[in-house]
């Protein structure tokens, strides 16, 4: 593994309001099949709804900026959720803003390269985190056969 000075390295995009509302939980309860009373009622939200907050997202929420890779050569590798207390309940209005946070490669013993991106998300309500998201991303030096 050797780390790689890069420029995109630290680079955010912009922030981003993440509302949690009722029905949306609810919805995304329905999709993770989980009947579980705590998200029924609002009381907490399952910890992966985090993820939901992509719809909320614009280009400019993008730590990527015009250096976007190609997505018919990335990877989802890894996804991380840590809270600074229990998950955000319904009418919390979240504040999130996305950074990469490291970058390195890995050669194949192929001989391809792969780069390894790390983005974190910071959640925050006023100026305090209440949790964060650690996605792992992984771009090939070739597509995926099809």
């Amino acid at each position: 593994m050797t780390e790689n000075p890069d420029p995109l390295l630290g680079r955010q995009g912009t922030a981003f309001e993440f509302p949690i509302e009722l029905g949306k939980v609810r919805e995304f309860c329905r999709a993770i099949k989980t009947r579980a009373p705590e998200y029924q009622d609002g009381a907490v939200t399952p910890p992966t709804f985090l993820m939901a907050s992509a719809l909320w997202q614009s280009r400019e929420n993008s730590p990527w900026g015009d250096d976007a890779p190609n997505l018919s050569r990335l990877l989802h590798a890894e996804q991380e959720f840590v809270f600074h207390g229990p998950p955000p309940g319904i009418g919390t209005v979240l504040t999130g803003r996305s950074r990469i946070d490291r970058r390195y490669t890995k050669t194949r013993k192929s001989g391809g390269v792969l780069v390894f991106t790390e983005i974190v998300t910071d959640y925050r309500v006023e100026d305090r985190l209440v949790a964060q998201v650690r996605q792992t991303l992984v771009e090939t030096s070739k597509a995926a056969a099809q």
